[in-house]
């Protein structure tokens, strides 16, 4: 039974204003004033201490009401603008992938279903599974990367200009209104209601982006090429068409093609100007937003779009990097184990 593997917490979470943080011997974290701020740490609180996180042995989440799990595997910050984390604590430390597997019997059976061996929990054979999974994503990846042309990494020298001068490039202000023409909120639909389809349905949330589902539903589609900010002010590019609910706004332009990556600037500085502004007790709607402000690259007073493009494509090469070192690595460590 899950009482078995997991025991039951529930943490306050900490006051949203900057706190003193003091680590203890244990390497835990305490109380005090104005060392670090909110974003600077993700981090648990619990009673007096503020506790991390160990990437290799995570923790599940749930939200109660709705009954979700999800995977905490690094260091976690709850606001106590948000109200208390509730978490299912190991009673003994799992690995990364036997969390997995857990977890993903979790959400597929709304109860827990494990392998047994010999009478015991097969967690070897759990470990290999979750193994196996992960090469096939991985192989998946490094498909995709090829196919997509991102796996050339070479800064051009336009782009490394854009990154070296990012500081001293001139930024003005421009409101939201005047760089979309087209701002809307999507529409309110129950999770009980959603048809099984092929159109991606965003809500509001980080996780997969916003994405909560695909549906068939016979709601309102929007465009691809668009950005959507949530009522947190979590905002994503979209690069496909999808339906959102309405706890989401969704901005573009009809007249105005914009590239892709002037979009992904836009969204990184509507994001950015966003941040910390909104919660549960003060919800963001596209309606109250026509007039706020971002700061965008100009030149001779005109958004440059040359620049923004340079700037994305030098970001999204310094990214991938890593995404192709990682995939590369994985990719071998997998075939070595394979080949033994």
């Amino acid at each position: 039974m899950l009482k078995d593997l997991f025991e039951k917490k529930t943490i306050r979470g900490v006051p949203k204003k900057e706190e003193n943080l003091n680590p203890n011997e244990q390497g835990f974290y305490m109380y005090g004033q104005n060392i670090l701020r909110q974003y600077d740490y993700k981090i648990l609180c619990n009673e007096k201490y503020l506790h991390r996180v160990d990437e290799n042995y995570p923790i599940l989440a749930y939200a109660s009401s709705v009954g979700e799990v999800g995977l905490i595997k690094e260091s976690f910050y709850r606001s106590g603008n948000n109200g208390a984390f509730q978490g299912l604590f190991p009673k003994k430390k799992y690995s990364l992938r036997v969390m997995l597997y857990i977890l993903a019997s979790l959400k597929l059976h709304l109860k827990i279903s494990l392998p047994i061996k010999d009478g015991e929990i097969d967690y070897e054979f759990m470990e290999k599974f979750i193994a196996e999974l992960e090469a096939e994503q991985i192989a998946e990846l490094e498909a995709y990367l090829t196919a997509a042309g991102l796996k050339n990494t070479i800064l051009t020298a336009e782009e490394e200009f854009a990154i070296e001068n990012f500081s001293s490039q001139r930024f003005e202000k421009f409101l939201l209104k005047d760089l979309f023409n087209e701002i809307h909120q999507g529409r309110r639909l129950k999770k009980d209601d959603q048809i099984s389809g092929k159109i991606p349905f965003v809500m509001s949330g980080v996780t997969n982006c916003g994405v909560v589902g695909y549906i068939s539903n016979p709601v309102a589609k929007f465009p691809k090429n668009s950005i959507t900010v949530d009522i947190f002010g979590n905002t994503f590019y979209r690069g496909y068409n999808f339906g959102a609910g309405d706890d989401t706004g969704v901005y573009w332009n009809s007249e105005k093609n914009y590239s892709a990556k002037a979009m992904l600037f836009f969204a990184a500085a509507i994001e950015k100007s966003l941040t910390g502004k909104f919660s549960y007790g003060n919800k963001l709607r596209s309606s109250q937003s026509k007039n706020f402000e971002i700061y965008l690259p100009t030149k001779d007073g005109e958004i440059d779009f040359e620049f923004m493009e340079k700037f994305i494509s030098a970001v999204q090469k310094i990214v991938i990097v890593d995404v192709v070192k990682y995939s590369e690595e994985k990719i071998s460590a997998y075939r070595q184990a394979a080949s033994k």
